[in-house]
């Protein structure tokens, strides 16, 4: 386990230099159908584009962004970035022009590194917009700053100049050696604009300490070392891939390797065979497909087998055994498997719990650099997150006298500095001396109650306060409980539960083609009649039949929840959407699916 007493201070330089002295020989970053570099590469490819930045101007303060897809170089660039004092600002991959147009605006950046394929975002974008711009993959300068003339460049173009880009080794030539630049724990390392479900982008500005002070105490949750390797599907521009998925694995010395492509079965299985991972990250939706669409069917399909689930001895029985097979569809090596950035189905969870299968639950936020309160696979408990991380405090304040149910605040040297450029928001989401913790504590938004086990605070998630509706006689309805039900049924694939002018709605994403079985199964006439529906089904892309059942499900949905929940928690409406919009932590995006068009009286 590396401590600060290791590296010397909380900041990057530091934990590359540790990094490089310990483990300079072992592989560090790779692609998954790539030749793996060491801490030593990392630590040259990393130099090579500080100085790069340097020759074309980059000081202390200035700020440079990330548009790219997750590779070896996204991290030697990060750490090029930083480690010279100036900020990085990692964009999502998923962002599209006119975002990317707008943060790179508000956040007054000089510079960017893009991947090959997504440099077409920045095509629409002002030119005035960037002064250079450099392709991550190779480091060549497609765009230069105006200082730069062509005795700077040896003769070589750039696009605008009707060129291929400029070499990195070209402007190198002769250039100044770098400086050696002061970097404290309280400098600003990444501004990350978050895609969240609230619909407004805002700069969480982090520092050198709140990163890397994140990473250390994550080793309290479990321990890395330089024999691991793990497989990153996450975008690393989300900061619960960074900090856990990168930084934290830098500072032990392990290889992560990136999958390259969407994490599909397609892709997914190859890699795991390949690499035998023993950390991998994700988000709740992946293990929660592969246990409603893998892992409950092979439980349903015989009536012996049905029975024997239905009993709580069976079910774990026969959970241990598919969780056997499952760590081996996972390369066999797997030791953690992180779940964050949204609330697991409870059901997921104590399959993986019973089936021994090594997951641990995280909970944070991009504003606490991200981790808040986690466990390890040794003593996750279904249903909760797990103790508060040391070194963090969390309370629950304007908690519900009956229920215990409150906001989470917490403090800590992960919390963030502030949101860039936007100290009115900054102030609004600190406690004051009138809240009853005192003032200084960042509200989380979300809701939660903390009790004692083990001898330590531990946390269970209940929701988020901006998401709770208060019901007409003033009661408060969690609408993410409501959704867990609903995603029982063996229809629903995914559902959001929100208000309209008349109550409580459910929308629901349909398992589309469990509905298509059913509507065959019951589908009745002769053989011409078959055909001419199959000739209106391609024309018209669904079927009379496939309408009908359609409604009856939803109708059958309504029903189903409705017998599950108390009264104020009824469900009025159920409508079907096509495919919900995510975040990158593949949370839905609320704020899309406000259906109120008026106040209460």
């Amino acid at each position: 386990m590396i401590t600060i007493q290791d590296i010397g201070s909380y900041t990057f330089p530091a934990l590359l230099k540790n990094s490089a002295s310990l483990f300079g020989e072992c592989n560090a970053l790779s692609m998954v159908n790539g030749t793996p570099i060491t801490y030593n590469d990392l630590t040259v490819l990393s130099g090579t584009a500080a100085r790069l930045l340097y020759r074309l101007g980059i000081r202390k303060g200035s700020k440079i962004a990330i548009l790219s897809t997750s590779m070896p170089q996204w991290g030697a660039v990060y750490f090029s970035i930083v480690n010279q004092g100036a900020i990085a600002l990692p964009l999502l991959p998923d962002f599209n022009s006119q975002e990317i147009e707008a943060i790179l605006t508000h956040a007054q950046a000089e510079g960017i590194f893009v991947s090959k394929n997504l440099y077409d975002k920045l095509k629409p974008l002002p030119d005035h917009l960037l002064q250079f711009i450099i392709r991550i993959e190779d480091f060549t300068v497609l765009r230069i700053p105006q200082t730069l003339n062509s005795t700077d460049t040896y003769g070589e173009k750039t696009e605008a100049q009707g060129g291929t880009g400029i070499p990195a080794d070209i402007l190198l030539k002769n250039a100044p050696s770098l400086p050696e630049i002061s970097v404290s724990e309280d400098d600003t390392a990444s501004i990350i604009y978050t895609s969240g479900t609230t619909g407004r982008s805002k700069g969480v500005e982090l520092s050198h300490k709140n990163l890397v002070w994140t990473a250390i105490q994550c080793q309290t949750v479990h321990r890395v070392n330089k024999l691991d390797k793990c497989l990153s599907f996450l975008p690393l521009s989300h900061v619960y891939e960074f900090t856990i998925g990168f930084v934290m694995q830098m500072l032990n010395g392990s290889c992560v390797y990136y999958l390259g492509k969407p994490p599909t079965v397609t892709t997914l299985l190859p890699a795991m065979a390949k690499i035998h991972p023993t950390i991998i990250l994700s988000v709740p939706l992946v293990v929660e497909k592969i246990y409603k669409n893998k892992i409950l069917p092979l439980f349903s399909r015989k009536p012996f087998i049905a029975a024997v689930y239905r009993t709580p001895i069976g079910r774990r029985l026969l959970h241990r055994m598919a969780g056997k097979s499952l760590r081996q569809t996972f390369g066999g090596r797997i030791k953690f498997f992180g779940i964050g950035g949204a609330k697991t189905d409870p059901d997921a969870e104590r399959f993986m719990k019973e089936a021994h299968f090594p997951y641990a639950i995280g909970y944070g936020l991009t504003e606490t650099s991200p981790l808040l309160a986690g466990c390890g696979p040794e003593n996750s408990k279904p249903g909760t997150i797990g103790p508060v991380l040391e070194g963090v405090a969390l309370k629950i304040i304007n908690a519900d006298s009956k229920t215990g149910v409150g906001e989470i605040v917490a403090k800590g040297p992960n919390v963030m500095k502030g949101y860039y450029k936007d100290p009115k928001l900054t102030q609004e989401s600190f406690t004051t001396d009138q809240d009853e913790c005192g003032a200084g504590w960042f509200k989380t938004g979300d809701l939660g109650i903390i009790t004692q086990r083990h001898g330590r605070p531990w946390l269970t998630l209940k929701g988020r306060s901006k998401n709770m509706i208060l019901g007409a006689s003033g009661e408060n309805i969690y609408p993410e409980d409501i959704e867990y039900l609903l995603n029982q049924h063996p229809l629903v694939l995914e559902s959001l539960v929100v208000e309209d002018d008349d109550g409580l709605v459910a929308l629901v994403q349909l398992n589309e083609e469990k509905l298509k079985e059913q509507t065959q199964r019951k589908q009745t006439g002769n053989s011409m009649q078959q055909v001419a529906d199959a000739v209106g089904g391609a024309v018209h892309g669904i079927t009379e039949e496939l309408l009908y059942k359609r409604e009856e499900i939803l109708s059958e949905i309504q029903f189903f929840i409705n017998n599950k929940v108390n009264r104020i928690s009824k469900i009025g409406k159920v409508k079907d959407v096509e495919t919900f919009e995510k975040t990158a932590s593949q949370k839905i995006k609320r704020y899309l699916y406000n259906l109120k068009t008026k106040k209460k009286e």
